[in-house]
């Protein structure tokens, strides 16, 4: 009977009514993992980012490139979707580092291709695989069209196993070093877009004064979108200590984009059972 009440068995309760499949990885760093079809091939949408930003960082800490080099943005990279260099006029120059953030932050399209150009998509790949990463992989730059059906083509595979495993790995500080896990930390604490781990949050938690930049509660985190995917993951820090979660949906019947999506309330959903379960255990799930 108990065995009805445990985490599990709640979150699987939680989403009986969701018309598509989700996937669950979460990961208390101490311990306790969570899992639900974690290892399960899923559509990245933009959640491939992480691990481009992942790439990124492993050449720069080789000396292969550098976070200062500036790239121009070309009609060659010029593509519709999130972001706002699109907005703006080509020949405009950034940073590498204003690029990876914008890439991050605000799911910028424009900066991800200047990016899998300036690193080069079989050496993210490779990069990928090195880090242990075996069923991720990046499949082309971001296009506008070219399925079958109109969409867009699928960008990357991943599993929420795998995604949840990567911010596990930033957490301990043991992503390529030390100082990159704690510089890619800072770039996810500046996102835009997570309402999937943030939306059945209590408003309390979410205020300004509670939460953010320099406060115990934060979420520092990278969330994707396609027509047949809804896809979230990150690290939610607590003055308890802090939990990965990687919650990955598809299959569902609903494909336009909008914020009451059934994969974001479910999504939300589950996201606030794991907060709830790691707040009243004072740092365990």
């Amino acid at each position: 009977m108990l065995e009805e009440f445990k985490l599990e068995r709640r979150v699987e309760r939680e989403i009986m009514s969701f018309s598509g499949l989700m996937g669950l990885y979460a990961d208390d760093l101490k311990g306790r993992v969570v899992e639900m079809n974690a290892d399960c091939e899923f559509e990245t949408a933009s959640t491939i980012k992480s691990f481009i930003l992942a790439e990124l960082f492993r050449q720069v800490s080789r000396g292969k490139k550098s976070l200062a080099d500036r790239l121009a943005y070309t009609e060659e990279n010029s593509i519709s979707g999130s972001g706002i260099l699109k907005s703006l006029e080509t020949g405009t120059e950034l940073s590498v580092r204003n690029l990876a953030t914008l890439m991050i932050i605000v799911s910028d399209n424009v900066a991800t291709n200047m990016l899998i150009g300036y690193l080069g998509l079989d050496e993210i790949n490779s990069g990928i695989e090195a880090s242990g990463f075996h069923k991720t992989k990046l499949h082309r730059k971001i296009a506008d069209s070219g399925g079958d059906d109109g969409g867009w083509p699928p960008l990357g595979t991943t599993t929420p196993r795998e995604y949840g495993r990567l911010f596990t790995m930033i957490a301990r500080e043991e992503l390529i070093s030390p100082e990159a896990s704690r510089e890619m930390l800072a770039i996810y604490r500046m996102q835009h877009y997570n309402g999937t781990l943030t939306d059945s949050l209590p408003p309390y938690y979410l205020d300004e004064d509670n939460f953010g930049e320099d406060r115990p509660l934060y979420i520092a985190s990278k969330s994707g979108s396609m027509d047949n995917c809804r896809n979230d993951g990150g690290i939610v820090g607590t003055p308890f200590g802090s939990y990965v979660i990687a919650i990955f949906t598809k299959d569902f019947k609903d494909r336009q984009y909008h914020r009451a999506h059934e994969s974001q309330v479910y999504g939300s959903r589950v996201s606030r059972l794991l907060f709830d379960q790691y707040l009243a255990r004072e740092g365990h799930l």
